[in-house]
């Protein structure tokens, strides 16, 4: 995984130097470089058994490739009439070297591969025409029937293979976008209901007060010459009602900065279906203090990032329960495990867990998966409960087919 990693990053870097427009699909640069590995083939018939039988034209195969490079440049870069047109050269190329090397027919397998990333039908279409071509080609050079149907049905098999590779992982891919978007969606329209929401909460905690703190300041004016000690009561009393709305207007924010669990747990979902991953999770349904809920929001979405990018899980279990005067949190995956509790994320983790009085456990042995489990004290938040609705997610999301 690790090094798959790498020669995608490196194949964006390749990209990104050679072109200064961005590619149709940048996620496919490590493919794209990774996938010119298959020109050695071009060179079996270097090893001595092909050598006695086979008189090889060494210049035309170097000269072949040279020419190749760039068409398979515009091969995989585009989606438009030039990457048909140089699926056609490509096809071309195998063929005119067929003569002077017998796996000339890699190139028509590249050019094969190719069609997978045009419209279909139009994709079969100039697959099938570039076989039937190099079909003809093969019956017409000269080459014994055997070595001919066989020369055949290997690149049939491998061309038909390899475009269907091809169109699964193309298919994998817009189904990947299509999550992306969906997650977008998610997050603005959440954005845009805590919007409101902050317009509703700040309207309902300041109109009211500051309607009464102008009656009461008007009234303290008109009293102030004719009865002191009853404007200064009205006074006393625009201070109280200022400091009281203060501390509501405080309790907002700080409601407005808590991260909720709802949308971490949604987020877990479009996340781990993207890598078809299983997640099985179920909470409570018991309102909880809004720093609890931070923390445990926090530490799903670092365990999660972790799981994505290291686990190699198929399958994830999170579970929310009270435990009496606990909360007792689980994240358990089926991956390689392994993990380190003196990671940055979940070093910071731990501090934020122990800074609302709770501990936190990792057991992560190699091969045997990870569990990450969080204690903490209960705290309920009856104002908050009221404002929305519990926690009722109980239930199992299957992972993206």
């Amino acid at each position: 995984m690790a090094s798959w990693q790498a020669m995608t990053r490196l194949g964006k870097r390749v990209d990104a130097m050679l072109f200064p427009a961005p590619a149709c699909d940048p996620d496919e640069a490590g493919v794209r470089w990774f996938s010119l590995l298959y020109l050695g083939f071009l060179f079996v018939p270097a090893l001595s058994f092909w050598s006695d039988r086979w008189a090889i034209d060494w210049a035309a195969t170097l000269a072949s490739i040279v020419v190749f490079l760039p068409l398979y440049v515009v091969m995989t870069r585009y989606r438009d009439w030039r990457r048909v047109a140089a699926i056609v050269a490509v096809a071309a190329l195998g063929a005119l070297l067929l003569p002077k090397n017998p796996f000339a027919n890699t190139y028509i397998i590249y050019a094969c591969a190719g069609t997978a990333y045009l419209r279909q039908p139009l994709g079969y279409g100039v697959a099938g025409g570039v076989y039937a071509g190099f079909a003809i080609v093969v019956l017409t050079s000269g080459l014994p029937m055997p070595v001919a149907v066989f020369l055949l049905g290997l690149t049939a098999l491998i061309a038909g293979l390899v475009m269907a590779s091809n169109l699964i992982a193309r298919a994998k891919a817009a189904k990947q976008a299509e999550l992306r978007l969906t997650q977008a969606e998610v997050g603005r329209l959440a954005a845009l209901a805590e919007r409101e929401r902050i317009g509703r909460d700040l309207h309902d905690l300041l109109g009211h007060t500051l309607s009464v703190i102008a009656i009461k300041s008007e009234l303290a004016a008109r009293l102030a010459d004719r009865d002191p000690a009853a404007a200064r009561a009205e006074i006393e009393d625009v201070e109280r009602i200022a400091r009281e709305a203060l501390g509501q207007v405080r309790g907002a924010v700080a409601g407005m900065r808590a991260i909720g669990l709802e949308a971490e747990l949604a987020n877990a979902r479009l996340a781990l279906g993207a890598v078809e991953v299983d997640f099985d999770y179920a909470c409570l349904d018991q309102p909880m203090h809004a720093e609890l809920e931070t923390v445990l929001a926090l530490a799903l979405r670092e365990a999660i990032t972790n799981i994505v990018r290291h686990a190699r899980a198929r399958r994830v279990q999170v579970r929310l329960a009270r435990n009496g005067d606990r909360v007792v949190f689980t994240v358990i995956d089926d991956g390689r495990g392994g993990a380190r509790l003196d990671g940055n994320g979940l070093t910071g983790m731990r501090e934020r867990v122990e800074a609302c009085g709770g501990s936190l456990s990792l057991v992560s042995m190699g091969g045997q998966g990870t569990e990450l489990s969080i204690r903490l004290p209960w705290r309920p938040d009856p104002a908050r409960g009221e404002a929305r609705p519990p926690l009722r997610m109980i239930g199992r999301a299957p992972s993206a087919a």
